[in-house]
């Protein structure tokens, strides 16, 4: 019986051991995909940076609840840390389907950023947060307004699309904040770039 038994367990893993390495291969195959997505390089690029500005959005907005002297700037930080994560979210999925794999964490400048950020705090923490939200959200929207109107993938135009109006008011509310802590008039009544 004994003999039986090892004589199962040896077919058994004959069996299986040709089935996991062909389960395998996929999975290597979907790396190389990542690489090799259906995008068009500009459109996988646009995702990838997304991805990486929205994470570092979360982070730092974070960061703004913790370390901000202002209300203002709390709340803001509270917003973006929302918002920026359902679009995280929205982006993860879509990247699955196009086989884009996102960075899993922040790159190098936007890692730079927080750990400057983090070492300051209150009012000095607020007039450098707000710098570079105000810096941050001009740069998103020209972006996502490019991907919009000229992205070749219809998917990610259309979440570019379905996104840029919160990064507007996000971009709004950066200036509004930013004046209101460094004493400076408000730039949101100046014409946006487009």
């Amino acid at each position: 019986m004994r003999n039986s038994l090892t004589g199962i367990a040896l077919v058994g893993l004959l069996i299986a051991v040709p089935a996991l390495a062909s389960a395998q291969t996929p999975a290597r195959g979907t790396a190389k995909e990542s690489h090799n997505s259906k995008l068009a390089h500009a459109d996988e690029k646009f995702m990838k940076d997304a991805a990486a500005g929205g994470m570092a959005e979360v982070q730092m907005g974070q960061l703004a609840e913790q370390h901000a002297a202002s209300d203002g700037v709390k709340q803001f930080g509270k917003r973006m840390a929302a918002d920026h994560a359902k679009a995280n979210d929205e982006l993860k999925q879509l990247a699955s389907q196009k086989g884009v794999q996102l960075p899993s964490a922040l790159d190098r400048g936007h890692q730079r950023l927080y750990d400057r950020l983090s070492k300051l705090n209150g009012a000095d923490f607020d007039r450098e947060y707000m710098k570079e939200m105000v810096k941050d959200h001009d740069k998103d929207v020209k972006a996502f307004q490019k991907q919009a109107d000229s992205g070749k993938d219809a998917d990610l135009k259309a979440w570019a699309s379905k996104t840029l109006p919160t990064l507007k008011e996000h971009q709004d509310q950066a200036k509004q904040v930013s004046a209101s802590v460094t004493g400076k008039s408000s730039p949101a009544a100046s014409p946006r770039q487009k």
